[in-house]
């Protein structure tokens, strides 16, 4: 009996000390504190003064208080002060308050916000707080009218974000191009735009991709937008479209450095890829410098099929010089995947300081299969043919087809493969290419329509869309 008690009396010290030395292992594991969660909300305001919507505020120093410390970020391209100051204000952040100092005098009886856009964060973690704005009035009311709307590029259908929309006050029409406007709005990724707080007033409406960051229209390579009629904002006004335009394309800098040509002979080079020629091209020979007269007889083109080594004589071909005197273009009609040779005579192509090629040369080349181009069938609902619509398919930004529309489908099987973006462009005057406008005129730019839905295309294969104009 008493060995049963010690042998019951080890097994507890064993269990005991077993315990024991488990919570002190458990206790060993040791970890640095976490620190908490991490911070992802944007500061808040605590105090503002003007209050929201405060009226009757005639101080120019503005300051702003927020729960954690701020800083300001891309200030310059966020924040917009309405109505617009002819002297910037300054701008401060200083611990969790932000100060804004006005350099113009306010005005009596005006509504004015301060919107600084994205440019508040907290400083630890860089919360942004979006879209932040301040409305106060110098009077006894708060102004409530807006004018809201949307701007595109007419010669595109797209949208350029970069522009910003200007309002003119009881202006005249020269306004835009003399002094700096009384509101200014900026866009979105979509092109909108809107205007609060306006007093019940005439106002002329504009855009402007301001690149020299005047304020004012002063250079006709500017993109430029306008509307014909003014608003009258006590109205029920619908929304703004317009569409902006350059009345000039910009010039190109001219080069005062001339490359010497170190080769003196007479040289060429041709469009052909890998030998082939695309059908829907001309054959193109660009020389590298400039051609006198072209005698059509020093280009002689050949028939030369697979199945036969006999060369058949051309007709019906023309030799064309183009305007830079340095390009010629052969146009025929071309047979797809077949064998064509070209003969260039060295007596009858010379520059205009008379030099010849080195000598005669011959071109052998096959055009390219039709499989290798693609087919297209697209329908168009809601279209206006009256208005002279034309069709473009658009990659990469360059015009890669255009055709007039005449009826609400159209289809071709002679088309490069690829991803287009469709545009339509209306041609009001009908003279197959697009135009611009002219402020001075009063005239507004012919409207592209763009589809921003890609189409891809690819070759021997039926590619079919239904397009809807809204």
């Amino acid at each position: 009996m008493r060995n049963r008690y010690s042998f019951l009396v080890f097994i507890a010290i064993g269990a005991f000390f077993t315990y024991y030395i488990f919570i002190l292992s458990g206790c060993a594991q040791i970890s640095a504190p976490t620190g908490g969660l991490k911070d992802t909300l944007a500061p808040r305001l605590v105090k503002g003064k003007p209050a929201l919507h405060e009226i009757n505020f005639h101080d120019n120093k503005l300051s702003f208080t927020f729960d954690e410390y701020v800083d300001l970020k891309n200030l310059s391209t966020n924040l917009v002060v309405s109505p617009f100051q002819r002297n910037n204000p300054v701008v401060s952040a200083n611990l969790k308050t932000i100060t804004l100092k006005f350099k113009d005098s306010l005005l009596p009886n005006t509504t004015y916000t301060i919107d600084f856009g994205n440019a508040i964060a907290d400083i630890n973690e860089g919360n942004v707080l979006k879209n932040f704005s301040v409305t106060f009035s110098t009077g006894s009311a708060i102004d409530n009218k807006e004018i809201k709307g949307k701007v595109l590029v007419a010669e595109t259908g797209k949208v350029d974000s970069t522009l910003l929309v200007l309002l003119y006050k009881n202006a005249p029409d020269s306004a835009i191009t003399t002094r700096k406007p009384d509101y200014i709005a900026k866009l979105n990724g979509k092109g909108e735009f809107i205007f609060k707080n306006l007093p019940a007033a005439s106002f002329s409406i504009y855009a402007l991709k301001d690149g020299d960051g005047n304020k004012f229209y002063n250079s006709k390579s500017e993109l430029f937008a306008f509307q014909k009629t003014n608003i009258n904002t006590q109205e029920n006004n619908s929304a703004v479209l317009m569409y902006a335009f350059a009345e000039q394309t910009p010039s190109m800098p001219v080069s005062q450095s001339v490359k010497k040509e170190k080769d003196n002979n007479l040289k060429y080079s041709s469009n052909l890829t890998g030998g082939k020629l695309d059908l829907l091209q001309p054959l193109t020979l660009k020389f590298n410098r400039p051609l006198l007269a072209i005698n059509e007889e020093a280009f002689l083109l050949f028939d030369k099929s697979k199945d036969t080594t006999k060369l058949t004589t051309i007709s019906g071909y023309n030799v064309i010089l183009d305007q830079d005197q340095k390009t010629i273009l052969i146009n025929n009609i071309w047979i797809p995947n077949n064998r064509y040779v070209l003969m260039l005579d060295v007596n009858k192509i010379k520059d205009t300081s008379g030099m010849a090629l080195p000598k005669s040369d011959t071109i052998v080349f096959t055009s390219k299969k039709k499989e290798e181009y693609a087919s297209l069938r697209l329908t168009f609902s809601n279209m206006n043919l009256a208005k002279h619509p034309i069709l473009q398919l658009v990659e990469n930004e360059k015009i890669k087809f255009s055709s007039p529309l005449t009826t609400s489908d159209w289809s071709s099987n002679m088309l490069y493969p690829g991803d287009y973006e469709i545009r339509v462009f209306f041609d009001d005057n009908n003279n197959g290419k697009w135009d611009n406008g002219s402020y001075l005129a009063s005239l507004q730019p012919e409207i592209t329509v763009c589809f921003p839905e890609k189409i891809s295309i690819k070759a021997n294969w039926d590619n079919e869309r239904n397009v809807i104009f809204q």
